[in-house]
């Protein structure tokens, strides 16, 4: 399968003007074919939705920009102006499911003009019963009732919401899509609806991969291909469900699937293990391994340099110490 997306170095830091920056997002690498779904894991304020923004370059102060390529579709996305990137990219090439997606609705707009608006920002010739022919569409592609379209945001349910909104992310068909937290508010039967239906979307070449992050992994265990586990602004390890899930590598994975009830044979018969310590402060991250402080595992120069990715078990880790330990330890 060709690569849709390669992410280079990302670095994106929140700068206020009296504080030391947030290094939010802090040297991330990763790449993804087409027909893929990535989930991206970590703990709450590992950077998850930061990196969400700065793989489509959307900066609002205090975020701000440092280093790094998004390359999407073979284009670096850093080497085009704002204006081309809001005109020839959101939305139909790149788009995004917010994490505030219950309230993301303007109250006073019916659904149709949301749609109405997006339409028209990147295809002024249509007509309106061009639009409404594709929403239409769209509405059967996501088993909408026909009378979304006429609804207000107050006339929906916590789920219609949700699938409007994805409804209104998809219409350009873009490449990849970013869902932040999608069923963080949603009940389990109607999170097991919304997963299956965007299998079904990237069936039917709605778009063509997805990037689900959540600090949910038994929701990603049924939703992914891969996942990249976070932490502290940066990726420690990549590699599929089954081996993130039953034989993490890194320490922080370990211990993250250790501390959680995942319903899996050989895994819920574990007994549950808290993390100790407390995820460092990224206005000043400690050197070398952001992990360390709280690993079992880490030496003395874990605390001074950080760690090369390193295969280990046929995943790239970010941890040579455990890639002695259990596996072979060769450069990815």
């Amino acid at each position: 399968m060709s690569t849709v997306l390669e992410v280079n170095d990302l670095k994106g830091y929140y700068r206020h003007r009296f504080e030391p920056e947030v290094k939010a997002v802090d040297g991330v690498d990763f790449s993804m074919a087409e027909g893929e779904v990535l989930g991206v894991a970590g703990e709450s304020g590992c950077g998850k939705s930061t990196l969400a923004k700065c793989l489509m370059k959307r900066f609002k102060k205090p975020l701000e920009y440092v280093d790094g390529e998004v390359i999407l579709n073979g284009e670096n996305l850093y080497d085009k102006e704002d204006k081309d990137i809001k005109e020839n990219y959101l939305a139909c090439e790149i788009s995004y499911v917010p994490q505030s997606a219950m309230n993301a609705l303007n109250p006073t707009l019916k659904v149709k003009r949301f749609i109405w608006h997006l339409m028209k920002s990147h295809y002024s010739e249509l007509t309106n019963n061009e639009i409404m022919d594709r929403a239409m569409s769209r509405v059967e592609d996501l088993n909408l009732p026909e009378r979304v379209l006429d609804n207000y945001a107050c006339e929906l349910s916590g789920g219609m919401k949700q699938r409007v909104i994805i409804m209104i992310s998809t219409m350009l068909n873009p490449t990849l899509l970013i869902a932040d937290e999608p069923t963080s508010a949603l009940d389990v039967s109607t999170q097991k609806v919304l997963v299956k239906m965007f299998k079904k979307l990237i069936e039917e070449e709605i778009f063509k991969s997805l990037i689900f992050i959540t600090h949910d992994l038994t929701t990603l265990r049924h939703a992914c291909d891969r996942i990249a586990i976070m932490y502290a602004g940066r990726f420690v390890e990549i590699g599929t469900v089954e081996q993130i899930v039953f034989d993490p590598v890194h320490p922080y994975t370990e211990a993250l699937i250790s501390s959680i009830l995942v319903p899996e044979p050989g895994i819920r018969e574990k007994e549950l293990i808290n993390i100790p310590g407390t995820p460092p402060n990224l206005k000043d991250p400690p050197p070398g391994c952001r992990f360390a402080p709280r690993c079992n595992y880490a030496l003395e120069k874990c605390t001074v340099e950080e760690s090369e990715w390193v295969n280990v078990k046929g995943r790239p880790v970010k941890c040579d110490v455990v890639a002695k330990k259990k596996g072979d330890g060769s450069d990815e």
